[in-house]
């Protein structure tokens, strides 16, 4: 179904009513919010992919691609006064909760 925003399957419900929710959830909760109008999906924001997966199935699923190659991550250092955060190694360190402090 690709990735799209809430009103995008709503306003079409009829077409994707035998999709799981749950797979409609998951695409909605990547894209975010935004409208769906007179046939126009226009999302909050662009979700776009700096992978080796290919660009062509990117776009199958709505999604932009990037080739990680052209990235030099410094050139998104110090732009938090423009809404752009460059978080080091982010996604590097996993937590494990520690399950008996639920008990």
């Amino acid at each position: 179904v690709g990735y799209h925003v809430r009103d995008y399957f709503t306003a079409q419900w009829e077409k994707f009513s035998h999709i799981p929710r749950g797979v409609l959830a998951h695409s909605t909760h990547v894209r975010g919010t935004g409208t769906f109008e007179n046939g126009v999906e226009s999302p909050r924001v662009q979700v776009t992919l700096a992978s080796g997966i290919p660009r062509d199935v990117c776009e199958r699923i709505n999604l932009g691609w990037r080739d990680p190659a052209t990235i030099n991550p410094e050139d998104f250092a110090n732009r938090e006064d423009e809404g752009i955060l460059l978080v080091r190694k982010a996604g590097e360190q996993l937590y494990r909760l520690d399950s008996s402090a639920a008990n």
